[in-house]
C-alpha cells in the first residue's frame, strides 16, 4: 500500500518538477540571444555550453548522491534535488549575463537530478514484475510535464518574457517538492533484500551487482548522446525557418509538446511491453524508426513539416531509452537499486555533455540542417551496440 502511495505521489512530483523545468529551459537559446550575444557562431557554442553544462555536473555528483540514496533514504534525496531546483530556476530569472547563466546550469546539475531520484524510489517501492509498467508510466510523466511546460512557457515568454517564464518554473518545482514531503515515506527494505554485514560480502556483491550492470550503462551513455544531440539546438533551427526570432517561442513550444504527446504514448505501451517481451527488441526497432524520422526533419521547408516526423521521431527515442532502463531495473538487486541508478544518470548525463558539444561543432561548420542526417546515422549505429550489448551480457 506505501508503494502504491509512493507511486503516486511521485509521479505528480515528477509532473509538476518537469514541468517547471519546460517552463523556460526549452527556450535558452532566445533568452542567450536577450542577453546580449547576437553572434551566430558565438550564439551557437554558447547554447551548446549550456546544454552540456548541467549534463557535466550531473556526471560527477550522481554516483554520490545514488550512494546517499542507498544510506540515508531515498525520499530525502528526492526532497533535495526539488527544493534546489526550485531555487535554481528561480534565480535563472535575475541573472544578467550568459556567464551566471552556465553556472547556475551547473549548479543545477550538481544539486538537482530530479527523475533520477525518482527512478530510484520508484525502483525501490515496485516489485521486479511490475518494473517496466511503473518506470514506464514514470517515464511518461516526464514527457507529460515537458510537454505542459514547454507549450504554456512558450505562450508566456511570447507576452510576458523570458525571466518570468523562469519564476514560473522555479514554483512549480517547489510544489513538487510538497507532494514528496506532504504525501510519501521511505519505504523500508525487507530483511532478506538488506545489505549484508559482513563487509567482504557485501564489497563481492556490489562488484557482482556493477559487474552485470556495466554493458547496459554504456548502451545508455551512447542512447543517450544519440536521443539528445539535436534536442539543445533544434529551437535554431525553428528559428532558421521561420526566418525570425519573433514567435519563434510559440513554434517551438508546440513543437516540444508534440514531442511530449510522443514520448507519453511511447512509455506507457512500451513500458507495458516490456514486462512481456525483452527490452531489447523494443529498443532495436525503436532505433530504426528514430533514425529514419531524423530525415524529413533536416529536409524541412516550413515548421508545421517538422511536426509529423518529430512526433514520430521521439516516440521510438522515447521508447529507445526508457527501454533500457527498464532492462537496467530489472537486472538490479534491490539493495544497489540508488548505486546503479546513480551511475545510470552518470551514465546518461555523459551522453548529455557529448551531444549538444558535438553537434554545436556540426553546426558552425555544416549547418543546423546537418545535425539531422548526423543524428540519422547515429541512431543506425545504436542497433549493432544493442545487439553487443545483448550477446555480452552477464547470464
Amino acid at each position: 500500500m506505501i508503494g502504491r502511495r509512493n507511486f503516486y505521489f511521485i509521479w505528480l512530483s515528477q509532473f509538476f518538477a518537469i514541468t517547471g523545468f519546460a517552463f523556460a529551459l526549452p527556450f535558452a537559446p532566445y533568452y542567450i540571444q536577450d542577453l546580449g550575444v547576437t553572434d551566430e557562431t558565438a550564439l551557437k557554442w554558447w547554447v551548446a555550453l549550456f546544454g552540456a553544462a548541467t549534463p557535466l555536473a550531473l556526471a560527477v555528483a550522481s554516483p554520490l548522491w545514488g550512494a546517499a540514496s542507498d544510506r540515508f533514504g531515498h525520499r530525502l534525496m528526492l526532497l533535495r534535488a526539488n527544493f534546489c531546483g526550485a531555487v535554481i530556476m528561480a534565480l535563472m530569472g535575475a541573472i544578467q549575463s550568459v556567464e551566471s547563466l552556465i553556472v547556475l546550469r551547473l549548479l543545477q546539475g550538481a544539486l538537482t537530478g530530479t527523475f533520477t531520484a525518482a527512478q530510484i524510489m520508484v525502483a525501490a517501492s515496485v516489485p521486479p514484475n511490475r518494473s517496466g509498467s511503473a518506470l514506464g508510466s514514470l517515464n511518461a510523466a516526464v514527457f507529460s510535464g515537458a510537454m505542459v511546460g514547454a507549450a504554456l512557457g512558450g505562450w508566456v515568454t511570447t507576452f510576458t518574457g523570458f525571466r518570468a517564464a523562469f519564476l514560473v518554473g522555479g514554483a512549480l518545482i517547489l510544489l513538487a517538492a510538497f507532494f514528496i514531503l506532504f504525501g510519501t515515506e521511505d519505504v523500508p527494505i525487507p530483511d532478506e533484500d538488506a545489505p549484508s554485514a559482513d563487509l567482504v560480502k557485501e564489497k563481492k556483491l556490489r562488484r557482482s551487482a556493477f559487474h552485470i550492470a556495466t554493458p547496459i550503462l554504456l548502451l545508455l551513455l551512447c542512447a543517450s548522446f544519440v536521443r539528445q544531440f539535436d534536442t539543445t539546438l533544434m529551437p535554431l533551427l525553428v528559428q532558421e525557418i521561420h526566418g525570425s526570432i519573433e514567435g519563434a517561442s510559440m513554434r517551438t513550444g508546440l513543437l516540444f509538446a508534440i514531442s511530449g504527446v510522443a514520448g507519453i504514448a511511447a512509455n506507457i505501451y512500451l513500458g507495458r511491453l516490456a514486462d512481456r517481451v525483452h527490452p531489447s527488441r523494443i529498443g532495436f526497432y525503436s532505433a530504426i524508426g528514430a533514425a529514419i524520422m531524423m530525415v524529413p526533419q533536416g529536409l524541412a521547408m516550413a515548421v508545421w513539416m517538422l511536426y509529423p516526423s518529430r512526433f514520430i521521431m521521439m516516440f521510438c527515442a522515447g521508447g529507445l531509452e526508457s527501454a533500457i532502463q527498464i532492462w537496467l531495473a530489472k537486472i538490479t538487486p534491490r539493495p544497489y537499486k540508488g548505486l546503479i541508478f546513480g551511475w545510470a544518470s552518470t551514465a546518461r548525463a555523459i551522453g548529455w555533455v557529448a551531444a549538444p558539444l558535438c553537434s554545436g561543432g556540426i553546426a558552425v561548420y555544416y549547418g543546423i540542417r546537418g545535425i539531422y542526417f548526423v543524428g540519422a546515422v547515429l541512431f543506425l549505429l545504436l542497433v549493432p551496440i544493442l545487439l553487443y550489448t545483448l550477446k555480452r551480457r552477464p547470464a
